[in-house]
């Protein structure tokens, strides 16, 4: 799928990640080639750089990395009961009780990038079985209407959003 989300296929608050999508390319090949960055980022750094954190009350990368692999396992399954027809209104969720209820501290920095990496695999492989008509399905999940394609768009730009906040904050 290469084609983007119209306005109607999303509520305001994913519009702020869907916004940071590149306007071309499908975008199983758009989130392969963001893992690849994120992952060479990632690849480099030190156990004491996983437990970095800028500021009192911020996460640690450690956590910030598994932040973004429940996101994803979330996002993925909002994507794949829509995909699939699901009508039933998928719940939403909350990323700070998330974040402290996964204990990421308690994981190495390469543990966590291992998860992510697993987690990321699984989601660009969903993305690449969809059949062409699953991708404009729309459902509801956090009680507003959206698409299978702005699913995957907000998958992309989440990640978008934090590799950003990644460089200007931590990796400085």
């Amino acid at each position: 799928m290469n084609q983007r989300p119209q306005p109607g296929e999303y509520s305001e608050f994913p519009a702020r990640y869907i916004s940071l999508v590149p306007p071309e390319g499908e975008l199983a090949a758009v989130l392969r080639e963001q893992s690849s960055l994120m992952y060479e980022l990632l690849d480099g750094l030190s156990e004491e750089q996983g437990s970095y954190r800028y500021a009192e009350g911020k996460w640690s990368i450690k956590q910030l990395l598994g932040h973004l692999t429940d996101n994803d396992r979330i996002m993925s399954y909002r994507l794949l009961a829509i995909a699939r027809g699901e009508k039933a209104p998928l719940p939403g969720y909350e990323e700070n009780d998330y974040a402290e209820a996964g204990k990421f501290e308690r994981f190495t920095l390469s543990e966590m990038v291992q998860h992510y990496k697993l987690v990321r695999q699984s989601t660009i492989a969903l993305l690449e079985s969809l059949p062409e008509e699953a991708w404009t399905r729309m459902g509801t999940a956090s009680d507003n209407p959206i698409s299978v394609r702005a699913i995957a768009c907000v998958i992309i730009g989440h990640e978008l959003h934090h590799l950003g906040v990644l460089k200007e904050r931590y990796l400085k």
